[in-house]
């Protein structure tokens, strides 16, 4: 989850600090107020394309930090690329100029924006009107209907695609033997080059950063006498001044002499004894450690030279020593198939059946899994789609059999039927904006109970709608909350009225700021977003009438 941002420089926000917190977070304010900065600073945050208008006029470059709370697996990434992770919580910032350009951090270590986007997918769902593209992509309906399903589902997936990449390898392999001589043994010819190149080299996992280490080193060796050689004569030095060991010993004897007249001195006594002999120790330590530093060039060219050549056997091949022992083994497995006399075209080809059949037992398998998930999803979006003003709407999983492909044996549609008189046509062509806006919010809710706790954030769900599907809209949002963080920005009294917590973007001159509402200035907010004065009591009467009922726990079966 998320639980702060910082903005700073960013459209008509100067400066803002944002607190987020669990369950449903609703975002409001008047039109124009900077609301969509909100969603643009998490957008910017999250990888997205960054543009240069959104720096707010005046300024050189608009800043956004945010909080996360990040799961095992994200903190592994983050700390794969050398971003510390602390208690859980990942720093990622983001920095627009005028100029266009923009970098990324996480944790204060610079990463291509690129990367961010990645982590960003397992950090916070964005549902807007580019989502709503998203959702009339198959890839994306596909995806949905998968992550529905259960363990035994994910892991019929994960065979499926092994079985397919298997049956591929097997079909290269056959091509291989198939195509042309001197095609073959000019793949013989670099494979034996390169792996015997390696072997000559006879690289070990992780030396590429041992290489480095031991560089930087051997460059800096001036530097690091300089500043260790200052250490140890700050602890011991040989002159006659005054040094910590020195300085120790009367701070020890001070206390012992001390002692005979308080003996809880005695304690302070020893531990200034133990900080003398760590102090000696650590003297010891750095002087054994300068008596390493010797400027060595000769060794420094040869350092120089070794990443050298293990940097040209790396390009193109793989990012690290490790995994050019991997490549090695994969390349050595495949000249010993390309070498062997026993490997032909009719073994080959038999493998390839076999490998093949694998991919249609396991198809067969995966299309029925989906068509029973299928029935499952449309049953449980379709009471959602009647509690958001569409009763009788009906959303179809249509599987259509395919010849296999990487994905499965059936091309997957979402085929949305608005009301019980109109025909069932695919939401990439026949649903309004403001269909699948209700589409993807009860698709979340229906998904909910089988996700993980991760943070949703939705833009214009509640657009065109008002009146009781605006309350079933906010109760929906609430129910997801329940499980997930959820910020909304939302227009509508009805939806704001069901938040945990409450900002309001407020604009005055030409610079908006964020604050949160509780108690009375939450129902003035809520008064403002009825259209009414907000010292009309029969409005505010409304409005506390308005969070009462959304405050009324519901049943998580409802």
């Amino acid at each position: 989850m998320i639980d702060a941002l910082r903005i700073k420089s960013l459209g008509v926000i100067d400066e803002a600090d944002v607190q987020f917190s669990p369950g449903l977070t609703v975002v409001t304010g008047e039109t124009g107020a900077g609301k969509t900065m909100v969603l643009t600073s998490l957008s910017l945050l999250l990888g997205t394309r960054a543009d240069s208008q959104t720096v707010r006029q005046g300024c050189e470059q608009a800043e956004v930090d945010g909080i996360f709370e990040v799961d095992d697996m994200v903190a592994a990434r983050a700390q794969e690329l050398g971003a510390s992770v602390e208690d859980g919580e990942l720093i990622v910032s983001r920095t627009v100029s005028t100029k266009g350009r923009s970098r990324a951090h996480l944790a204060g270590r610079p990463i291509p924006v690129s990367i961010l986007a990645d982590i960003g997918d397992s950090l916070v769902t964005i549902h807007g009107q580019a989502d709503q593209m998203r959702l009339r992509q198959t890839s994306v309906q596909r995806a949905t209907l998968d992550e529905t399903g259960d363990d035994q589902h994910q892991e019929l997936l994960r065979d499926y695609a092994q079985a397919w990449k298997a049956a591929v390898n097997a079909k290269k392999r056959l091509d291989m033997a198939r195509s042309h001589a001197d095609e073959r043994a000019t793949r013989i010819e670099e494979l034996t080059r390169i792996t015997d190149q390696i072997r000559q080299l006879d690289p070990y996992p992780g030396e590429d950063d041992d290489l480095r280490t031991q560089t930087e080193r051997l460059t800096n060796v001036e530097d690091l006498r300089a500043q260790v050689a200052l250490a140890y004569a700050c602890l011991r030095g040989e002159s006659d001044e005054t040094h910590l060991i020195d300085l120790l010993h009367r701070v020890q004897a001070a206390f012992a002499d001390a002692s005979r007249f308080d003996s809880t001195l005695d304690s302070f006594a020893q531990r200034a004894h133990t900080l003398r002999l760590d102090a000696d120790s650590l003297a010891d330590d750095a002087e054994a450690y300068l008596s390493t530093l010797n400027a060595d060039p000769e060794r420094l060219n040869a350092l120089h030279q070794r990443r050298a050549d293990l940097n040209r056997l790396l390009q193109g091949r793989a990012a690290d020593a490790t995994q050019l022992l991997e490549w090695e083994a994969q390349a050595r497995a495949e000249l010993e198939e390309l070498t062997d006399p026993d490997v032909n075209e009719d073994s080959l080809a038999a493998e390839l059946a076999q490998a093949q059949q694998r991919v249609l037992e396991l198809g067969e398998r995966l299309s029925t899994s989906r068509r029973h998930l299928a029935d499952e999803l449309s049953e449980h979006v379709d009471a959602e789609l009647a509690a958001l003003a569409m009763k009788g709407a009906h959303l179809n999983v249509e599987l259509m059999h395919r010849k296999p492909n990487s994905t499965g044996c059936e091309d997957i549609t979402f085929m949305l039927q608005p009301h019980p008189d109109a025909p069932a046509r695919p939401v990439s062509r026949g649903a309004s904006g403001g269909e699948l806006s209700r589409v993807m919010l009860a698709l979340e809710v229906a998904l909910s109970h089988r996700a993980t706790p991760r943070t949703f954030v939705f833009d214009e769900v509640d657009a065109g709608i008002g009146g009781r599907t605006a309350t079933e809209v906010g109760a929906r949002l609430a129910r997801l909350a329940r499980v997930h963080q959820v910020i909304v920005v939302t227009h509508l009294a009805q939806v704001a009225a069901y938040g945990d917590t409450h900002l309001v973007v407020h604009k005055e001159g030409g610079t908006a700021r964020v604050t949160c509402v509780d108690g009375e200035e939450r129902i003035d907010e809520i008064v403002r977003m009825t259209g009414s004065p907000t010292t009309s009591e029969t409005a505010r009467r409304h409005a506390k009438e308005l969070i009462l009922a959304a405050t009324v726990p519901q049943s998580p079966c409802e």
